[in-house]
Protein backbone atom coordinates (compact mmCIF):
# COMPACT_ATOMS: atom_id res chain seq x y z
CA UNK A 1 0.00 0.00 0.00
CA UNK A 2 0.95 3.17 -1.01
CA UNK A 3 2.00 5.58 1.85
CA UNK A 4 0.10 8.99 3.09
CA UNK A 5 1.43 11.85 0.79
CA UNK A 6 3.60 14.03 3.49
CA UNK A 7 4.51 17.37 2.55
CA UNK A 8 7.92 17.89 4.27
CA UNK A 9 7.49 21.69 4.52
CA UNK A 10 9.70 24.81 2.35
CA UNK A 11 12.84 23.80 4.22
CA UNK A 12 13.43 20.48 2.63
CA UNK A 13 14.95 21.61 -0.47
CA UNK A 14 17.21 24.16 1.99
CA UNK A 15 18.81 20.89 4.09
CA UNK A 16 19.77 18.93 0.28
CA UNK A 17 21.13 22.23 -0.73
CA UNK A 18 22.95 22.65 2.89
CA UNK A 19 24.31 18.80 2.67
CA UNK A 20 25.52 19.06 -1.12
CA UNK A 21 27.81 21.93 0.12
CA UNK A 22 29.73 19.38 1.70
CA UNK A 23 28.80 15.97 0.19
CA UNK A 24 29.61 16.91 -3.35
CA UNK A 25 31.89 14.80 -5.15
CA UNK A 26 34.59 16.68 -6.79
CA UNK A 27 33.88 16.27 -10.72
CA UNK A 28 35.27 18.67 -13.56
CA UNK A 29 32.12 19.85 -15.15
CA UNK A 30 30.98 20.73 -12.02
CA UNK A 31 33.69 22.60 -11.13
CA UNK A 32 33.66 26.87 -11.11
CA UNK A 33 34.13 28.28 -14.60
CA UNK A 34 33.02 24.94 -16.63
CA UNK A 35 31.12 26.63 -19.99
CA UNK A 36 27.64 25.24 -21.08
CA UNK A 37 29.58 23.15 -24.17
CA UNK A 38 31.50 21.27 -21.26
CA UNK A 39 27.91 20.89 -19.72
CA UNK A 40 26.83 18.95 -22.39
CA UNK A 41 29.25 16.86 -23.20
CA UNK A 42 29.31 15.57 -19.88
CA UNK A 43 25.30 15.41 -19.57
CA UNK A 44 25.59 13.49 -22.83
CA UNK A 45 28.26 11.28 -21.72
CA UNK A 46 26.84 10.62 -18.37
CA UNK A 47 23.16 9.20 -19.88
CA UNK A 48 23.57 5.36 -18.67
CA UNK A 49 26.93 5.13 -18.34
CA UNK A 50 28.82 5.57 -14.52
CA UNK A 51 30.77 8.42 -13.36
CA UNK A 52 33.95 7.05 -13.36
CA UNK A 53 33.75 5.64 -17.05
CA UNK A 54 32.71 9.19 -18.47
CA UNK A 55 35.34 11.04 -16.35
CA UNK A 56 38.62 9.94 -18.33
CA UNK A 57 36.96 10.30 -21.28
CA UNK A 58 34.97 13.76 -20.45
CA UNK A 59 38.65 14.90 -20.19
CA UNK A 60 40.30 14.11 -23.42
CA UNK A 61 37.40 14.93 -25.01
CA UNK A 62 37.25 18.76 -23.40
CA UNK A 63 41.59 18.98 -24.07
CA UNK A 64 40.77 17.72 -27.96
CA UNK A 65 37.56 19.69 -28.85
CA UNK A 66 37.33 22.10 -25.92
CA UNK A 67 34.30 24.35 -28.12
CA UNK A 68 31.62 23.21 -30.50
CA UNK A 69 33.69 24.17 -33.69
CA UNK A 70 36.41 21.85 -32.18
CA UNK A 71 34.16 18.65 -32.69
CA UNK A 72 32.05 20.38 -35.37
CA UNK A 73 35.41 20.23 -37.73
CA UNK A 74 36.61 16.70 -37.19
CA UNK A 75 35.34 13.45 -39.33
CA UNK A 76 32.56 11.03 -36.96
CA UNK A 77 35.13 8.44 -37.37
CA UNK A 78 37.45 10.68 -34.90
CA UNK A 79 34.73 11.13 -32.93
CA UNK A 80 33.37 7.53 -32.51
CA UNK A 81 37.03 6.76 -32.14
CA UNK A 82 37.34 8.90 -28.88
CA UNK A 83 33.94 7.62 -27.77
CA UNK A 84 35.78 4.30 -27.14
CA UNK A 85 33.88 2.17 -24.44
CA UNK A 86 31.36 4.44 -23.44
CA UNK A 87 28.82 2.39 -24.65
CA UNK A 88 25.54 3.83 -26.93
CA UNK A 89 28.41 5.36 -29.60
CA UNK A 90 25.47 6.83 -31.49
CA UNK A 91 25.78 9.40 -28.53
CA UNK A 92 28.99 10.65 -29.99
CA UNK A 93 27.61 10.91 -33.72
CA UNK A 94 24.77 12.98 -32.18
CA UNK A 95 27.00 14.98 -30.03
CA UNK A 96 28.91 16.60 -33.11
CA UNK A 97 26.02 16.30 -35.15
CA UNK A 98 24.79 18.94 -32.26
CA UNK A 99 28.32 20.99 -32.63
CA UNK A 100 27.76 21.41 -36.11
CA UNK A 101 23.93 22.84 -35.62
CA UNK A 102 25.46 24.87 -32.64
CA UNK A 103 28.09 26.66 -35.56
CA UNK A 104 25.71 26.64 -38.16
CA UNK A 105 22.41 28.47 -36.22
CA UNK A 106 24.31 29.64 -33.09
CA UNK A 107 27.53 31.06 -34.12
CA UNK A 108 29.64 28.47 -32.15
CA UNK A 109 27.93 29.34 -28.77
CA UNK A 110 25.81 27.21 -27.00
CA UNK A 111 22.33 28.10 -26.59
CA UNK A 112 20.36 28.77 -22.95
CA UNK A 113 17.14 28.54 -23.75
CA UNK A 114 15.77 25.22 -23.05
CA UNK A 115 14.03 25.54 -26.26
CA UNK A 116 16.63 25.98 -28.32
CA UNK A 117 18.75 23.08 -26.55
CA UNK A 118 15.87 20.54 -27.49
CA UNK A 119 16.00 21.43 -30.61
CA UNK A 120 19.90 20.51 -31.36
CA UNK A 121 19.74 16.99 -32.89
CA UNK A 122 19.69 14.24 -29.61
CA UNK A 123 19.19 16.53 -27.26
CA UNK A 124 15.79 16.09 -24.26
CA UNK A 125 13.86 17.60 -22.13
CA UNK A 126 16.18 16.27 -19.80
CA UNK A 127 19.59 17.40 -21.24
CA UNK A 128 18.13 20.67 -21.97
CA UNK A 129 17.26 21.74 -18.58
CA UNK A 130 20.76 20.57 -17.16
CA UNK A 131 22.59 22.43 -19.81
CA UNK A 132 20.31 25.56 -18.92
CA UNK A 133 20.70 24.99 -15.11
CA UNK A 134 24.11 23.57 -14.97
CA UNK A 135 25.82 25.99 -17.85
CA UNK A 136 24.42 29.04 -17.57
CA UNK A 137 22.87 29.15 -13.88
CA UNK A 138 18.82 29.05 -14.84
CA UNK A 139 16.64 27.68 -12.55
CA UNK A 140 15.37 24.70 -14.13
CA UNK A 141 13.65 21.62 -12.72
CA UNK A 142 16.09 18.95 -13.84
CA UNK A 143 14.58 15.31 -13.23
CA UNK A 144 16.56 11.93 -13.70
CA UNK A 145 16.59 8.88 -12.48
CA UNK A 146 18.21 9.63 -9.34
CA UNK A 147 15.77 12.82 -8.31
CA UNK A 148 12.67 10.78 -9.04
CA UNK A 149 13.61 8.20 -6.85
CA UNK A 150 14.45 10.78 -3.56
CA UNK A 151 10.59 12.65 -4.37
CA UNK A 152 9.26 8.81 -4.22
CA UNK A 153 10.59 8.16 -1.25
CA UNK A 154 10.96 12.21 0.59
CA UNK A 155 7.46 13.13 -0.31
CA UNK A 156 4.87 9.88 -1.67
CA UNK A 157 6.64 7.26 0.45
CA UNK A 158 7.38 4.75 -2.14
CA UNK A 159 10.35 2.75 -2.38
CA UNK A 160 11.38 3.34 -5.93
CA UNK A 161 9.91 5.77 -8.15
CA UNK A 162 8.38 3.66 -11.28
CA UNK A 163 7.72 5.05 -14.96
CA UNK A 164 8.12 8.90 -15.36
CA UNK A 165 5.04 11.07 -14.75
CA UNK A 166 3.89 14.19 -15.75
CA UNK A 167 3.58 15.46 -12.06
CA UNK A 168 7.48 15.12 -11.28
CA UNK A 169 7.68 18.76 -12.85
CA UNK A 170 5.48 19.98 -10.04
CA UNK A 171 7.34 17.61 -7.01
CA UNK A 172 10.24 18.94 -7.99
CA UNK A 173 9.21 22.84 -7.91
CA UNK A 174 7.42 21.75 -4.26
CA UNK A 175 10.71 21.41 -3.23
CA UNK A 176 12.95 23.76 -4.84
CA UNK A 177 14.24 27.09 -2.70
CA UNK A 178 12.70 30.67 -4.09
CA UNK A 179 16.35 32.01 -4.05
CA UNK A 180 17.79 31.77 -7.59
CA UNK A 181 20.95 30.40 -6.82
CA UNK A 182 20.15 27.95 -4.23
CA UNK A 183 17.27 26.41 -6.98
CA UNK A 184 20.18 26.41 -9.11
CA UNK A 185 21.97 24.28 -7.03
CA UNK A 186 19.05 22.58 -5.10
CA UNK A 187 18.84 20.91 -9.10
CA UNK A 188 21.93 19.24 -8.61
CA UNK A 189 22.33 18.34 -5.07
CA UNK A 190 19.36 16.29 -5.50
CA UNK A 191 20.58 14.18 -7.99
CA UNK A 192 23.29 13.70 -6.05
CA UNK A 193 21.41 12.75 -2.76
CA UNK A 194 20.16 10.02 -5.27
CA UNK A 195 23.36 9.37 -6.27
CA UNK A 196 25.26 8.51 -3.23
CA UNK A 197 22.32 8.37 -0.58
CA UNK A 198 18.66 8.08 -1.29
CA UNK A 199 20.17 4.95 -3.68
CA UNK A 200 18.29 2.07 -5.13
CA UNK A 201 18.07 -1.02 -3.28
CA UNK A 202 19.64 -0.14 0.33
CA UNK A 203 19.36 3.50 0.67
CA UNK A 204 21.74 5.60 3.70
CA UNK A 205 18.93 6.51 5.39
CA UNK A 206 21.55 7.45 8.51
CA UNK A 207 23.32 10.29 6.95
CA UNK A 208 20.39 11.68 4.86
CA UNK A 209 19.75 15.60 5.55
CA UNK A 210 16.33 15.18 5.26
CA UNK A 211 15.84 11.86 6.79
CA UNK A 212 13.75 12.78 9.70
CA UNK A 213 10.66 14.22 6.92
CA UNK A 214 11.23 11.79 4.67
CA UNK A 215 7.35 9.91 4.22
CA UNK A 216 8.99 6.65 3.04
CA UNK A 217 11.06 6.29 6.33
CA UNK A 218 8.08 7.45 8.45
CA UNK A 219 6.14 5.01 6.79
CA UNK A 220 8.75 2.25 8.09
CA UNK A 221 10.54 2.08 4.69
CA UNK A 222 8.18 -0.60 3.33
CA UNK A 223 9.32 -2.60 0.06
CA UNK A 224 8.84 -1.89 -3.99
CA UNK A 225 5.22 -3.07 -4.55
CA UNK A 226 5.42 -3.11 -8.12
CA UNK A 227 7.47 -6.00 -10.40
CA UNK A 228 10.88 -6.77 -9.59
CA UNK A 229 13.46 -4.73 -11.83
CA UNK A 230 14.70 -7.22 -14.56
CA UNK A 231 18.83 -6.33 -15.01
CA UNK A 232 19.62 -6.48 -18.36
CA UNK A 233 22.37 -8.83 -19.48
CA UNK A 234 25.11 -7.90 -21.44
CA UNK A 235 26.71 -10.91 -22.87
CA UNK A 236 25.79 -12.28 -25.75
CA UNK A 237 23.42 -9.12 -26.57
CA UNK A 238 23.33 -7.46 -30.01
CA UNK A 239 25.00 -4.74 -27.88
CA UNK A 240 28.14 -6.73 -27.17
CA UNK A 241 28.56 -7.49 -31.08
CA UNK A 242 27.96 -4.00 -31.91
CA UNK A 243 30.86 -3.10 -29.63
CA UNK A 244 33.31 -5.84 -30.46
CA UNK A 245 32.74 -5.16 -34.61
CA UNK A 246 33.38 -1.24 -33.24
CA UNK A 247 36.15 -2.24 -31.67
CA UNK A 248 37.81 -3.87 -35.24
CA UNK A 249 37.05 -1.16 -37.16
CA UNK A 250 38.65 1.57 -34.26
CA UNK A 251 41.64 -0.33 -34.36
CA UNK A 252 42.04 -0.37 -38.32
CA UNK A 253 43.88 2.27 -40.39
CA UNK A 254 42.12 1.30 -43.83
CA UNK A 255 38.81 -0.33 -44.53
CA UNK A 256 38.67 -4.30 -43.99
CA UNK A 257 36.74 -6.97 -45.73
CA UNK A 258 34.00 -9.05 -43.98
CA UNK A 259 36.43 -11.68 -43.28
CA UNK A 260 38.33 -9.28 -40.81
CA UNK A 261 34.92 -8.87 -38.91
CA UNK A 262 34.80 -12.74 -38.65
CA UNK A 263 37.21 -12.77 -35.20
CA UNK A 264 34.96 -10.48 -33.90
CA UNK A 265 31.79 -12.73 -33.03
CA UNK A 266 31.44 -16.51 -34.02
CA UNK A 267 27.75 -15.81 -34.80
CA UNK A 268 27.33 -15.49 -38.55
CA UNK A 269 23.85 -14.66 -38.39
CA UNK A 270 23.50 -12.54 -35.47
CA UNK A 271 27.49 -10.60 -36.68
CA UNK A 272 25.71 -9.73 -39.70
CA UNK A 273 22.15 -8.78 -38.37
CA UNK A 274 24.48 -5.98 -36.07
CA UNK A 275 26.90 -5.12 -38.63
CA UNK A 276 23.43 -4.18 -40.54
CA UNK A 277 22.08 -2.24 -37.64
CA UNK A 278 25.78 -0.16 -37.60
CA UNK A 279 25.47 0.96 -41.16
CA UNK A 280 21.67 1.81 -40.65
CA UNK A 281 22.59 3.99 -37.42
CA UNK A 282 25.85 5.80 -39.74
CA UNK A 283 28.46 4.50 -37.04
CA UNK A 284 29.54 2.20 -40.27
CA UNK A 285 29.88 2.60 -43.80
CA UNK A 286 30.22 0.49 -46.44
CA UNK A 287 33.00 1.53 -49.34
CA UNK A 288 31.71 1.19 -53.37
CA UNK A 289 34.13 -1.98 -53.58
CA UNK A 290 32.27 -3.33 -50.50
CA UNK A 291 34.59 -2.98 -47.53
CA UNK A 292 33.96 -1.58 -44.17
CA UNK A 293 35.16 1.29 -42.43
CA UNK A 294 34.10 3.88 -39.76
CA UNK A 295 32.62 6.88 -41.69
CA UNK A 296 34.40 9.49 -43.16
Amino acid sequence: MTAPRLRPGPDAGEAIVDWYATAARDLPWRRPGTDAWAVLVSEVMLQQTPVARVDPVWREWMARWPTPAALAAVPPADVIRAWGKLGYPRRALRLREAAVTIVERHGGVVPSSVEELEALPGIGTYTARAVACFGYGSPQPVVDTNVRRVVARLLHGRAEAGTARAADLADIAELTPAEPDRATRFSVAAMELGALVCVAGTPRCGVCPVRDRCAWRLAGSPAHDGPAKRVQKFAGTDRQVRGRLLDVLRAAHEPVDAAALEPAWDDAVQRGRCLDSLLTDGLVEQTPDGLFRLPA
